[in-house]
């Protein structure tokens, strides 16, 4: 049988979920995979206020130090989060490449690259993606533009802590696992820079 093109496929992979909803007066039916294990939430660093598309110097500095939440100095006392398998930033706008530049050194000492290929406003892309079962039981850390996290955890499924997130706010980790089918989201502080929130 010829290989179907992919347009023909996401054509008849819709015209599916569209039968199989109205087969089922309505309600919305998708086909998932496994989940990921966990996946992080973060926001980019802190920015340039001159409308550059770069960090700032403290946005920088806490890029460069990110790697501590995952591979923590011997004796520090700190207790290492699970250490990410896969990378993904938002990618680069005319107004922005900070997502991209604040898991580089992440990249660097993890040896991973840097999936970069989904735009800000498609986070309900990401989402799909995340859960299509690609990602199963892996550890994914996902940088973002805050103005679209509350809304791209909710599409995995979690509720957010709040919302929006706060404008001034660089130094938190959202974390989601995945646990006997629900996912549940836990707030946490980078804690990694002077002033960092508790």
């Amino acid at each position: 049988m010829r290989e179907l093109t992919v347009g023909r496929r996401w054509f008849l992979r819709g015209a599916v979920c569209l039968w199989v909803i109205a087969g089922l007066g309505g309600a919305e039916v998708w086909a998932q995979g496994a989940p990921p294990a966990t996946v992080y939430v973060i926001r980019h660093a802190e920015k340039l206020t001159d409308g550059r598309i770069d960090l700032s110097e403290k946005g920088f500095e806490r890029a460069r130090v990110l790697p501590l939440l995952f591979l923590p100095v011997a004796g520090s006392g700190r207790v290492a989060l699970a250490r990410p398998e896969v990378l993904i930033a938002t990618h680069q706008s005319p107004k922005s490449n900070r997502p991209v530049q604040t898991i580089e050194p992440l990249a660097a000492a993890l040896k991973l690259p840097i999936q970069h290929d989904v735009m800000n406003e498609d986070y309900a892309l990401l989402a799909q993606d995340l859960l299509s079962g690609k990602y199963a039981g892996k550890v994914v850390l996902v940088s973002w533009h805050h103005g679209k996290i509350p809304a791209l955890v909710e599409a995995l499924g979690a509720k957010a802590p709040y919302t929006p997130w706060p404008d001034e706010q660089f130094d938190r980790i959202w974390r989601l696992d995945w646990r006997e089918g629900r996912v549940v989201l836990t707030d946490l502080p980078h804690g990694l820079l002077p002033g960092d929130s508790k």
